[in-house]
């Protein structure tokens, strides 16, 4: 069932893909290259969340890593 939900991830990312490459110009290099970046953060983060759905969001991932931080700043 996973493979099927990968498979299907993938699918839409190159479909995407082969419609969008084509209208960029061919010397718009960086667009292309953060085209490229986002697409595949974009995939790996629809992957990573089909394995693990519990998996915690940017904020609370955020609010982890600097909660300590503002506790020292917290003079009281």
């Amino acid at each position: 069932m996973k493979a099927a939900m990968v498979l299907g991830i993938t699918v839409l990312v190159s479909l995407v893909t082969f419609f969008q490459w084509p209208k960029m110009d061919r010397n718009q290099r960086k667009e292309k290259t953060s085209y490229i970046a986002l697409a595949i953060l974009g995939w790996m983060l629809c992957i990573l969340l089909v394995f693990f759905p519990e998996m915690d969001g940017p904020t609370e991932m955020l609010n982890k890593l600097f909660k300590p931080f503002g506790q020292m700043l917290n003079i009281r």
